[in-house]
């Protein structure tokens, strides 16, 4: 049985940091790569960044690159997303997946396999 459970999220004034923390139940399952995205009210969800699981390479989208990153421990099935430089614009539910297939890291949500139930972080100006 697979679970997904993200952690870590809240309030924080602009130019914070947060450390979201996601810990994946993988079962039968190999983890291929974990991700994270967001979904602020009224928009669709976007990804911000992911990393294989073998080999660790990674990847962060262009408005995160320089304030986020990604990191995993493959001993606890967790991946981590550190959040520094914090705007407000950066307010959203955070999502954690999981993929179990595929050689490359993708960014549609659709093609990721599990999803974690959210974590809000929210960032005052």
């Amino acid at each position: 049985q697979v679970s997904v459970v993200e952690s870590g999220g809240g309030l924080v004034q602009t130019g914070g940091s947060l450390r979201l923390s996601c810990a994946a139940s993988a079962g039968a399952f190999s983890i291929n790569s974990m991700g994270w995205f967001r979904q602020a009210p009224g928009k669709e969800r976007e990804f911000v960044a992911a990393i294989t699981w073998n080999g660790g390479h990674s990847y962060e989208v262009d408005s995160v690159k320089d304030r986020f990153t990604i990191s995993r421990d493959n001993a606890k099935n967790t991946v981590y997303l550190q959040m520094n430089s914090l705007k407000p614009e950066d307010t959203a539910t955070y999502y954690c997946a999981v993929r179990f297939s595929g050689l490359v890291l993708v960014v549609t949500p659709a093609q990721w396999d599990y999803w974690g139930q959210g974590t809000q972080v929210t960032v005052s100006s």
